[in-house]
């Protein structure tokens, strides 16, 4: 049994901040806790993604509330996600010992005798002797409060907040000092610590027994395992996109088929600025990219799902659509500022809510279309509800394609005509007439759409392109240019060798490139950093013909060395120190990559059938000649 020792006051301290890769994340697939490098875990909401927090030392050190297990002696830490899961376990090496800390989040199977929501978190000491510290300090509500700790002999330490109860059980005993529980305990080789936070709404807590743990970590470790194998996908790049697929289902939300955008609110596009915005929301920008790389992997299930949810999601709105709902499909909250939290080294505003919820973006009618039309033109089926709901919304393409908007980028400084959003127009209307001619949509009115389609095309031909910098641009009659512009190709308006499209490229390489090959996503006057996805939207228009084989594995190879160690992305990558920065990790980054590691992998194989075909037609030849 491990010694422990709890004669000493622990005062919370989370110390420094981390950098925003030298987290990690845990889930199960309703909310995310994301945990550093030195055991301390210091962002979660509960119970969903979008919830209060209950821990945010990732936005304010001394007012965020966390749960630190690590050694009381300096120490080295190594860490990785057991083989296709995304069960994190970090490795502690001190001068006396070695420690492994396994953190999950298990996923909900339909059982009564398990908590609704819990983090099990175990400290193994693997050799030597090790001395560890336990400290929890829960400050729910975004720091503002500071709930009362109390304890119940064997059933643990327990703290309210709203509705909600919280259970921490340990197989160590904890003391409790103010507002924070914790001890210390000193593990040989062999020996482990135990714990588990829970928390119920409404009814009675369920507190399963503590040695029934390992056996529910193993059940978790399947789980993912089992899930990550459905993946369809065998190229040079698995392991990564494996990794992303991972990421992305964990940022699911179960109960609905939401995919939120991050779990996170208001890490900083700029250290020390106010680009800090609350991603915690679904995007239907995001919905067309999403959709082909769960289709395109073989994740079915999950893709029907997100087609269902956005259906759902905007039945009160229809044919309008809104930008971001909640994961239940509800309007997001007023966009608010804590009162409390200082934000990530000191980068003020915490936003909670978002304020783009009251825009205008016209692309998601096509990024809903295409994603649905995807859904179809792979064997799915469209009922009658939802053809009538994408004729609908092609109906209101048709009379409202010409209206200026935000855009896919969101700024908060008026509405202009973006090209991308008049090129998302034209997607709409080309699937809707394509599901039309192959039998799969009905009651759609295909003369109007043609008429509106080509007005569109020709728009985007005549006032999105710049004859004095030769490239397609960001505004219709503008000559700033947008990384969005690479998506033409993909979406199948124009191909990506044409000459606009390479003198595009050639252009948006020049002014939004950086000498490490990434990208910003547009010229704008307050600088941040690059945007990741559009650099995978490079690599992707080069792997779809833009350009070779090997410039597209090049630049995803530059890629890969902006994950952190655990894999992840975040939303943006410092042009200067490669530094992530936004919110972490970002569900459109790895779609993004899994989009580019597809279509290379698609150009590969292509490449390879031509080459046998010639191969085979050049040995045909030469046996009739020698016959």
């Amino acid at each position: 049994m491990p010694s422990i020792a709890t004669d000493a006051a622990e005062q919370p301290s989370a110390g420094p901040f981390p950098a925003i890769a030298d987290y990690g994340i845990i889930g199960d697939c309703r909310s995310a806790a994301l945990i550093s490098k030195d055991g301390s875990l210091e962002w979660l909401c509960w119970p969903r993604f979008d919830s209060a927090s209950v821990f945010a030392a990732l936005l304010d050190r001394e007012r965020g509330g966390f749960w630190k297990i690590s050694p009381i002696q300096p120490f080295s830490a190594s860490r990785e996600y057991v083989a296709n899961t995304n069960v994190l376990q970090t490795r502690f090496t001190t001068a006396s010992g070695r420690a492994l800390l396994t953190d999950l989040m298990p996923v909900r199977q339909n059982s009564a005798l398990v908590p609704d929501h819990e983090i099990i978190r175990r400290l193994t000491c693997e050799s030597g002797e090790v001395e560890v510290k336990i400290v929890l300090a829960p400050r729910p509500n975004y720091g503002e409060q500071s709930p009362a700790l109390r304890q119940f002999a064997e059933l643990g330490v327990r703290f309210n907040s709203g509705r909600g109860v919280y259970w921490l059980r340990s197989s160590v005993p904890l003391k409790i000092n103010g507002t924070c529980t914790w001890a210390h305990a000193s593990l040989r080789a062999g020996e482990n610590v135990h714990f588990s936070l829970s928390y119920s709404e409404n009814a009675p807590a369920v507190l399963p027994p503590l040695d029934a743990l390992p056996h529910r970590i193993e059940q978790c470790v399947k789980w993912w395992q089992n899930w990550a194998a459905q993946a369809q996908y065998d190229g040079e790049f698995r392991e990564e996109v494996i990794r992303s697929a991972l990421t992305l289902k964990l940022l699911c939300f179960s109960l609905s088929g939401a995919i939120v955008a991050a779990p996170t609110t208001s890490l900083p596009e700029r250290i020390g600025g106010n680009l800090n915005w609350d991603y915690r929301f679904c995007w239907l920008r995001d919905a067309s990219l999403t959709m082909r790389a769960l289709l395109e992997l073989g994740y079915w299930e999950e893709a029907v799902q997100f087609l269902d949810w956005m259906l759902h999601a905007t039945r009160l709105t229809q044919p309008e659509l809104r930008i971001l709902y909640t994961v239940f499909g509800n309007t997001a909250s007023k966009e608010r500022i804590s009162k409390v939290l200082r934000g990530y080294k000191g980068s003020s505003p915490v936003r909670i809510g978002n304020a783009a919820r009251d825009q205008l973006q016209l692309d998601v009618y096509g990024e809903v279309i295409d994603a649905a039309a995807q859904f179809a033109f792979r064997g799915g089926t469209l009922d009658r509800e939802t053809q009538k709901v994408l004729v609908g919304l092609g109906n209101y393409v048709v009379k409202h394609w010409c209206l200026p908007d935000e855009g896919i980028w969101e700024p908060r400084t008026g509405r202009r005509h973006h090209t991308h959003s008049r090129l998302l127009c034209w997607v709409a209307l080309d699937r809707l007439m394509t599901l039309c001619d192959q039998g799969k949509l009905r009651g759609a009115n295909v003369d109007e759409y043609r008429k509106h389609s080509e007005n569109i095309r020709r728009e985007i031909l005549t006032r999105g392109w710049n004859e004095k910098i030769q490239s397609y641009v960001g505004e219709l009659d503008g000559d700033r240019l947008d990384a969005s512009l690479l998506l033409m190709s993909w979406y199948g308006f124009e191909k990506s060798d044409s000459p606009r499209m390479q003198s595009s490229y050639r252009a948006i390489r020049q002014r939004l490139g950086t000498d490490d090959g990434l990208l910003y996503r547009y010229e704008r006057q307050v600088q941040e950093g690059t945007f990741a996805i559009c650099t995978f939207w490079e690599a992707e228009y080069l792997a779809l013909g833009g350009g070779t084989v090997q410039q597209a594995r090049d630049l995803i190879a530059i890629l890969l060395k902006y994950k952190n160690d655990l894999g992840l992305y975040a939303e943006e990558i410092d042009g200067r120190t490669g530094e992530a920065l936004g919110n972490f990790p970002q569900a459109f980054t790895h779609v993004g990559f899994i989009g580019a590691a597809l279509s290379l992998d698609q150009r590969q194989k292509g490449e390879q059938q031509l080459a046998h075909r010639s191969e085979s037609a050049t040995q045909q030849e030469s046996s009739h000649t020698s016959v």
